[in-house]
C-alpha cells in the first residue's frame, strides 16, 4: 500500500530546485553579459523576481539602472513597458482611460503602459504624490480599476521604480504607503575603474554607442517557468526560529536609538520572501539564519526613517541599520 503523505511541502522535490538554482545561475550569466559588476545588485533582482516583488532602484544617472531591467525582461521574454515620470504626468497616463468611440457609439477602454510583465517607472520620484499612487492598486493586487472596471494585468508582474537620489533638483520624497509596497530597495553604486573601463570600450565599439544592447541577452526560459519558479520558491521552508528571527530584526527597527519610524509587518513579511529566494538560489529547500542577513538591507533600509538628529550628524541609514542589525544574536540550527 502506498503511504499518504500530506504534507504539502512533500510536493517540492530536490531535482526541481536544483533546475531554479540552474536558472538563477543563467539569468544572472546573461544579465552580466551587459551589465559589467554590480554582482550584488544583479543578484537582488534575481531574488526579487523569484519572490515576485517589486525594486525600487537608486542611483545617480547614467549607471546602468533601465539596462538593467530590459536585460533581466530579455532573459525570460517578458513583456517591457517603460515610463519616464514627469512632474506634469497624470495617473491616467499610467493606468490608461476610457474613450468615446464617435464609431461604435460605446465607450471604449485604452489600457496605459502597466498593462506588462516588467515596468520601469523611470525617476519616478520626479512626479508628484498623486501621480506615484497611481500604481499603488497594481503593485499590490495586480490589477487596475479603469472607471470601476477592474482589469487584471498578466503574471509575473513586476514594477522597478528608479529614482535619482532626493538631494537632486526636482524630486519629490515618495510617500510612505507607496516604499512599504516595494520588496526591495536596491542601491546603485560607481563601478570601480577596471569595470567602468570595461563598460566605455565596449558601449563604444559600435555605432551610437549601442555596444551593449541589453536586448542582445539570450532568452533563457519563458514566462511561465519563471511563474513556476516562483512558486516552488514559496514552498522553500523556514523554521520557526528563523521566522522569529526575521521578526526581532524587524521589531529591532521601532525601538533601536536613532530611527525615528521603523518597520512594519510587511517589512517582517518581505525578509522572509526574499530570505527564501536566496535559499534556493543556493540550492537549498529550507532558509538559514545568513539568508535573512543577507536580505536585511535592502529589504529594511527603506522602511526606516532617521532620527533629525542623526540625519544632521551625516550618518548613512545602511550603517545605522547595519550596527543596530548586528545586536540580534542569530540562532543555531
Amino acid at each position: 500500500m502506498t503511504e499518504n503523505n500530506s504534507d504539502p511541502q512533500a510536493t517540492l522535490e530536490i531535482p526541481d530546485l536544483s533546475k531554479v538554482g540552474q536558472l538563477t545561475d543563467s539569468l544572472r550569466s546573461e544579465i552580466q553579459k551587459v551589465v559589467y559588476g554590480q554582482s550584488d545588485t544583479v543578484n537582488q533582482i534575481v531574488a526579487a523576481l523569484l519572490a515576485g516583488g517589486h525594486v525600487l532602484l537608486e542611483g545617480k544617472p547614467g549607471l546602468g539602472k533601465t539596462h538593467m531591467v530590459l536585460a533581466l525582461a530579455s532573459t525570460f521574454g517578458g513583456e517591457f513597458g517603460r515610463l519616464q515620470f514627469t512632474p506634469d504626468m497624470m495617473p491616467s497616463d499610467i493606468t490608461g482611460f476610457t474613450l468615446f468611440d464617435m464609431k461604435s457609439q460605446s465607450f471604449q477602454t485604452r489600457r496605459g503602459p502597466v498593462f506588462t510583465n516588467l515596468l520601469l517607472a523611470d525617476e519616478i520620484n520626479r512626479a508628484p504624490a498623486k501621480t506615484q499612487a497611481a500604481l499603488l492598486e497594481v503593485m499590490q493586487e495586480q490589477q487596475v480599476t479603469i472607471d470601476g472596471e477592474s482589469l487584471p494585468v498578466a503574471p509575473p508582474f513586476m514594477c522597478f521604480a528608479t529614482q535619482n537620489p532626493i538631494e537632486q533638483e526636482g524630486t519629490y520624497p515618495l510617500p510612505e504607503a507607496q516604499l512599504d509596497r516595494f520588496l526591495m530597495k536596491v542601491i546603485i553604486d560607481y563601478p570601480t575603474m577596471a569595470e567602468e573601463l570595461q563598460v566605455v570600450s565596449a558601449v563604444t565599439s559600435a555605432p551610437g554607442a549601442k555596444g551593449l544592447d541589453p536586448r542582445g541577452v539570450e532568452q533563457v526560459c519563458d514566462s511561465a517557468t519563471i511563474i513556476e519558479a516562483q512558486r516552488l520558491t514559496a514552498l522553500v521552508k523556514v523554521v520557526p526560529e528563523v521566522i522569529d528571527y526575521a521578526l526581532r530584526l524587524t521589531r529591532l527597527t521601532r525601538e533601536a536609538h536613532g530611527i525615528s519610524l521603523g518597520a512594519g509587518t510587511r517589512g517582517a513579511i518581505s525578509l522572509v520572501q526574499v530570505s527564501k529566494a536566496y535559499a534556493i538560489m543556493g540550492g537549498r529547500d529550507y532558509v538559514i539564519p545568513d539568508d535573512v542577513k543577507q536580505a536585511s538591507l535592502p529589504v529594511l533600509r527603506h522602511r526606516i526613517q532617521v532620527a533629525p538628529e542623526v540625519a544632521i550628524s551625516g550618518q548613512n541609514v545602511d550603517d545605522l541599520l547595519s550596527s543596530s542589525l548586528k545586536t540580534v544574536v542569530a540562532p543555531r540550527l
